[in-house]
């Protein structure tokens, strides 16, 4: 369990079922503050993968979203991006939340799924996408991981 809660860390491998559900692992079911109603909201990540949000932290994104110029084509399509794939998704008895088909065609995840906390969101992969995604971003920007290492005291 984390130090503060609706924070994650961990990584966890499930399998996503015909139905395109996946479990939410234990621990982070229970690092989830009440004022989320034990619902988070999925999205397209930035990467090929789904971002999940406690419900309270997708509220903070929605306040900044709406701050964004509705004149700024940029923006707009920022904007759509996000929001157009954010779906609410409240925890089954099973600790299981549903992705919709945009999400897991978008993430490639067929079967295997990999869970990972990234302190104030979830984020869900396929394991080979995150291994190519890993790899081609650590060879290419090392300089620029080394330095952010600097910056973090670990």
């Amino acid at each position: 369990m984390t130090l503060n809660k609706d924070t994650f860390t961990g990584e966890y491998q499930y399998s996503l079922d015909s139905k395109g559900r996946v479990n939410i692992p234990a621990k982070f079911r229970q690092a989830l503050s009440k004022k989320n109603q034990n619902t988070f909201v999925a999205t397209r990540g930035q990467d090929p993968c789904v971002w999940i949000y406690p419900l309270t932290e997708w509220k903070k994104i929605e306040d900044e979203l709406r701050n964004l110029s509705s004149v700024s084509g940029i923006h707009r399509t920022f904007i759509r991006q996000i929001a157009r794939s954010a779906t609410p998704s409240t925890c089954d008895k099973q600790g299981r939340i549903s992705l919709s088909p945009s999400l897991i065609s978008f993430s490639r995840i067929d079967k295997n799924a990999l869970i990972i906390g990234m302190i104030n969101k979830i984020e869900i992969w396929d394991p080979e996408t995150l291994k190519a995604v890993d790899e081609k971003n650590i060879n290419e920007d090392s300089n620029e991981l080394n330095s952010l290492a600097d910056k973090i005291v670990i």
